[in-house]
C-alpha cells in the first residue's frame, strides 16, 4: 500500500495516511477492500491525489483477491518475470511503484529506480538523459549481487545523497561520490558546482560503465 501511496509525494505525507488507516484497523488487504471509495480517499487524503490513489489502491486489493486470495503470501510463489508482468498490468502501477512492492514487500531482487537514482547515475555519466527506466534498472542488476538487502540499502544511499548533495544545483563539494567525477564538471548540473578537488589516486566509479 505504501508504493501506492508514495506516488508522486513525500513519504512524511505518506505516513501520515498510514496512520489514519493503521489507527481504524486497516491496514491489511482483506479490512482495506471492504472501505468504500470515498471514505477510503478521506483517510488517505494527506498523500495527496487522494482520489487517483485511492482508485489504483482498490485496482491493486482486486488484483490480489483474484490472483491470490487476497493474500501477500501467495506473490511468494510466482515467478519474479511473471509476478513482475501481473503487477505492471494493474492501473496505477508503473515500474517504480511495481519494482518497490517487489523489492520492500516481497523481498525479492529487484532494484527500484527513482528521480535520485537517475540524476546521479546521469550527472557521474553513468546513463543518458535519454535512457529510460529499464536500462536504468538494468545497469544496477548487471553489476550489483542480486540481493535485496544489499538493493535496498544500496539505493536508500543514493536518495540520502541525491537529497542532501545531488540537487537541481549540485553541491558536488561536499559530496562523498565527488571522487567519481574524477575532477569533471557534473553533467548537466549547474554550471557552478562549486570548488571541485582532483580524485584520489586509485578512485573507482561507484558502479562500472555500462
Amino acid at each position: 500500500m505504501g508504493a501506492i501511496l508514495a506516488q508522486n509525494t513525500a513519504w512524511s505525507n505518506v505516513e501520515r495516511a498510514l496512520a489514519a488507516l493503521r489507527a481504524r484497523g486497516l491496514l491489511t488487504p482483506r479490512r482495506l477492500g471492504v472501505v468504500p471509495p470515498r471514505r477510503l480517499a478521506r483517510l488517505i487524503r494527506p498523500s495527496g491525489t487522494f482520489r487517483i490513489k485511492a482508485r489504483r489502491l482498490r485496482a491493486f486489493l482486486a488484483y490480489l483477491r483474484r490472483r491470490y486470495r487476497g493474500r501477500l503470501r501467495g506473490m511468494d510463489r510466482t515467478p519474479l518475470a511473471e509476478l513482475r508482468a501481473g503487477l505492471l498490468a494493474v492501473p496505477g502501477v508503473g515500474p517504480e511503484t511495481a519494482d518497490s512492492i517487489l523489492l520492500y514487500a516481497l523481498g525479492r531482487p529487484v532494484f527500484v529506480v527513482d528521480a535520485y537514482t537517475r540524476r546521479v547515475l546521469h550527472r557521474h555519466r553513468l546513463l543518458s538523459a535519454a535512457a529510460g527506466y529499464e536500462e536504468a534498472r538494468a545497469l544496477f542488476e548487471r553489476h550489483l549481487p542480486g540481493d535485496p538487502r544489499l538493493f535496498n540499502e544500496y539505493h536508500a544511499l543514493l536518495v540520502a545523497v541525491g537529497k542532501r548533495y545531488c540537487q537541481s544545483r549540485p553541491r558536488c563539494e561536499e559530496c562523498p561520490l565527488r571522487f567519481d567525477l574524477r575532477g569533471k564538471p557534473p553533467r548537466g548540473g549547474a554550471r557552478r558546482a562549486g570548488r571541485r578537488r582532483r580524485a584520489p589516486r586509485g578512485s573507482a566509479p561507484v558502479l562500472p560503465s555500462p
